[in-house]
């Protein structure tokens, strides 16, 4: 897919005995996850022995419960699994007393910084390249997604504010990660996602950080790459500057991207359109990754309007398993599932209704492990 080499490894945690934890969470991530699960242990003894340990979360839980993540999913995670699958989240959209959504908390509890999203077209055949091949690399934990929000009544009436929130220290550390995912590619291009000229202060901050990286640093190690910066604006001669027109550029040239790096909400919204390019957001996976845990989740929301009816894309979790393998250094196996997806959707034959098949979830699966 989008990278071959493994970006950071966290192998210690993945000892004799891999152990994964599963958390479907709502919706679809009861059908698409088995999918996932079985593709991993189609490879059998090419990564070690796995076991699996169901763990529970979501708002069909706390709906029952009053609780989105109970505490044992975290401690569970924290010290008896080697990394984890998660599903899909149901979200109101409305304001629910009590609940925060588990994934979001999830990747605080476990410092897990990156959300690394990967967004590849299958070519017509193995040996062309793919039009679509760029990988959106997140910031997985400030922005405006520490939901710091409050509502007043003014003489106008009700205001809403969100506080929004950019540290050095956390821009720091995705951009080392979107260094070492760009310089381990071909292309080593690093496009830097913000609007500074409007959000001087916090995009401000985040762009800064990376005026440092000419000569790159990353975990220590020097690598002389000069990346490219980018943002959102007109691209003047010296291409230092902000750009207003990544979005519309993106779907008009989406070959001129490589790596992408952003604040919270921009790769949120950025990554799931970018999933258009592609067909679908049911072939777009990814991993939550830090320093040492990664959690493999695709792209998907819990699509309540076809859960329970065995047409849900399984795909982009099978993909998912796929990356989160290939962070903790399993490349072989990583490859072996990648390619049995690429080979199912450009046969054709055998695809969920999102693709324009006709094929049930579980018909899907059972291709694919055929292939692995």
């Amino acid at each position: 897919m989008a990278f071959r080499a493994p970006f950071r490894s966290v192998s210690a945690r993945a000892r004799q005995t891999l152990r994964i934890g599963l958390i479907p969470a709502d919706g679809i991530g009861h059908e698409v996850l088995p999918g996932a699960k079985a593709a991993i242990q189609a490879l059998g003894s090419s990564i070690p022995k796995t076991e699996f340990v169901d763990l529970l979360a979501g708002f069909e839980y706390f709906t029952r419960t009053g609780n989105a993540l109970p505490v044992e999913t975290v401690e569970a995670l924290q010290n008896d699994c080697s990394c984890a699958l998660f599903g899909a989240v149901s979200s109101p959209s409305r304001k629910v007393v009590g609940y925060s959504s588990p994934i979001v908390a999830l990747r605080k509890k476990l410092d897990l910084y990156a959300n690394i999203r990967p967004v590849t077209a299958v070519a017509s055949s193995r040996d062309d390249k793919p039009a679509v091949d760029l990988v959106v690399v997140r910031e997985n934990t400030e922005c405006l997604y520490v939901k710091d929000e409050t509502q007043t009544v003014g003489t106008h009436g009700k205001e809403a504010r969100a506080t929004r929130l950019i540290t050095e220290r956390a821009s720091r550390r995705i951009g080392e990660m979107a260094f070492e995912i760009a310089l381990d590619r071909p292309r080593k291009h690093l496009t830097i996602i913000h609007k500074s000229n409007v959000l001087s202060i916090t995009d401000g901050l985040f762009r800064e950080t990376y005026g440092k990286y000419d000569g790159v640093t990353c975990g220590g190690t020097t690598r002389g790459q000069r990346c490219l910066q980018v943002g959102l604006g007109t691209l003047p001669p010296d291409k230092r500057s902000l750009t207003w027109h990544l979005t519309s550029r993106l779907f008009r040239e989406p070959h001129i991207y490589d790596v992408m790096v952003a604040p919270n909400l921009y790769g949120d919204i950025i990554s799931d359109a970018a999933a258009a390019l592609v067909g679908s957001l049911g072939l777009v996976p990814s991993v939550n990754a830090g320093d040492t845990f990664v959690m493999g989740e695709p792209v998907h929301g819990s699509a309540p309007d076809i859960a329970g009816q065995n047409i849900a894309n399984p795909l982009a979790a099978i993909r998912s398993a796929a990356l989160m393998l290939r962070h903790l250094g399993y490349t072989d196996g990583a490859d072996r599932i990648e390619r049995a997806v690429d080979e199912v959707i450009r046969e054709g034959k055998c695809l969920t209704p999102d693709l324009g098949g006709k094929s049930k979830t579980t018909e899907v699966v059972e291709e694919v492990v055929k292939r692995i």
